[in-house]
């Protein structure tokens, strides 16, 4: 009984220093990579080239996913690439299904803002927030096999309150305001605090149709018909305006010469050492 006790104790202690080993190597390589001191290219490239890659949260330690972005990545990234002579561009490569709306407007509202002519190129998915931000790009592409927008809201969750019921447990209610728990999976969501919940989904919702409609040039009805939630692929995605083109690094590279003035063998990715934030 003692050894098995014990061995579990030290399983915890392992995993437990594992998760902090992780986030301190994600951070140290992080750190690394966007230290604006090393700046980004060699001398023979000019096209920054920055992953945003998984789930969008505000800072590390919010989420034990092992792949995220937050603004603060992405704005260092670009004050590095802005002040770097040799960088002419930036092209962001975007692998996210999203995240928290207010990091992924902070990212959007970074990359609207940017100095740099940029480009970005959705793998496989840029969708929710991750669209949010691969649509304030200058020029958005998407492979024909993208999964691309889910322009919505959620905030479901699973309600709690019948199976602590048959276990015997009762919630407690303790609170200052009237509608302070709503939402909280231990009790029953009444209509009052249901319409309350839908109220601020619905505000998000037309915010982020505005901002895709500003984005990309397209009216508010015209994206307001194609914010289901649901996604699309890269080829649907072209055909209603979500994207400007479809492909690869190679139609990055034609866009990048269009965009500059310049040929296309001059056209150079300052390549990263993927995955970086998959640690």
């Amino acid at each position: 009984m003692n050894r098995t006790f014990g061995r579990e104790v030290v399983l915890i202690v392992i995993k437990a220093i594992v998760v902090v080993l992780t986030i301190v190597a994600i951070i140290v390589a992080s750190v690394a990579l966007f230290d604006g001191s090393l700046g980004i290219s060699d001398g023979t490239c000019n096209i920054a080239v920055l992953p945003v890659e998984g789930e969008i949260w505000p800072f590390y330690g919010l989420s034990n996913v092992p792949m995220i972005v937050t603004p603060d990545i992405v704005e260092d990234f670009i004050m590095t690439a802005e002040e770097d002579e040799n960088i002419e561009a930036i092209l962001f490569e975007i692998n996210s299904p999203g995240g928290l709306p207010a990091a992924s407007e902070r990212i959007a509202d970074t990359i609207r803002n940017s100095s740099l002519p940029n480009v970005g190129m959705i793998g496989d998915i840029g969708a929710s927030g991750g669209y949010m931000v691969a649509a304030a790009t200058d020029h958005l592409i998407a492979s024909p096999f993208s999964i691309v927008g889910s322009i919505g809201v959620n905030a479901s969750y699973v309600e709690n309150s019948k199976q602590n019921e048959e276990d015997g447990l009762t919630y407690v209610q303790l609170i200052a305001g009237k509608y302070k728990d709503s939402g909280d999976p231990n009790k029953p969501l009444d209509d009052e605090a249901r319409a309350l919940i839908q109220r601020d989904l619905d505000e998000v919702h037309k915010y982020f149709i505005e901002m895709v409609a500003e984005y990309r040039g397209l009216s508010v009805e015209k994206v307001t018909e194609l914010a289901d939630g649901g996604t699309m692929t890269g080829v649907r995605a072209k055909e209603t305006g979500l994207v400007d083109s479809v492909g690869g690094r190679s139609e990055a590279k034609k866009a990048f010469a269009s965009i500059l003035g310049l040929d296309e063998a001059d056209v150079i990715f300052c390549e990263y050492e993927a995955p970086i934030l998959s640690l």
